[in-house]
């Protein structure tokens, strides 16, 4: 299913220092930099794929004392993402127009996160497309482990069996041929909605609108 259009973000709205992208962040990286100094101690979850934003927005909101940094590589949807945070007051989360996979590949430390979430990622059906699958490439599971503090956790959800499947072998095959300290998969049990907007994702919210199987998982730091 394809994405849907955002609205227009009004010219006044201030996005400094919520939008930016991967040239922007520090190199060495800097949490104070990118958060603040009042927030530089705070832990970080990364996002990576926010599209609209829902999971970004209501993680800020129920966690305060965390930091956010959600990754999206379209620009209008890190727009309408960013947007929105400034619009919710959120002084917890900065949203990066860019590569996810380039960010921790080539910014974030080893330990520096609590949490990666990777929500419904483009299956890329195509077999001839299939190596573009991130969370079936070693390179990024690796980065992944490596940027985890001890404890910390990958959170992976799709609505596409095959892939869910694919993705928990490559993660076991990375953790017998390469050590890949990552345990798991763990199960995540589906919650109720308690209301129309209630959904970790907009993917979400329309898979299980429509009825169709959402495959959750959760992964710990070793």
């Amino acid at each position: 299913m394809g994405r849907r259009a955002v609205k227009g973000i009004h010219k006044s709205l201030d996005l400094a220092g919520v939008l930016v992208t991967f040239d922007e962040l520090p190199d060495p990286w800097d949490a104070a930099a990118v958060f603040g100094d009042d927030r530089a101690a705070a832990p970080i979850e990364v996002e990576i794929g926010s599209g609209k934003g829902m999971f970004v927005r209501r993680a800020a909101a129920q966690r305060p004392e965390h930091n956010f940094l959600a990754v999206e590589i379209a620009h209008k949807y890190a727009r309408f993402c960013a947007a929105n945070l400034v619009r919710d007051g959120r002084d917890n989360g900065v949203v990066m127009s860019g590569d996810g996979a380039r960010l921790m590949q080539d910014r974030l430390p080893d330990g520096a996160l609590e949490a990666v979430h990777v929500y419904f990622p483009d299956p890329w059906w195509k077999a001839r497309h299939a190596k573009r699958r991130l969370m079936n490439n070693p390179e990024f599971l690796a980065n992944v482990a490596r940027t985890l503090r001890p404890g910390g956790a990958l959170h992976f959800w799709t609505d596409v069996r095959e892939y869910f499947e694919a993705t928990v072998e490559s993660i076991a095959a990375e953790r017998e041929a390469n050590g890949l300290p990552l345990s798991g998969p763990e199960d995540v049990v589906e919650r109720p909605a308690e209301h129309d907007l209630d959904f970790h994702t907009h993917f979400e919210r329309r898979t299980r609108l429509n009825d169709q199987p959402v495959f959750r998982s959760r992964y710990v730091r070793q």
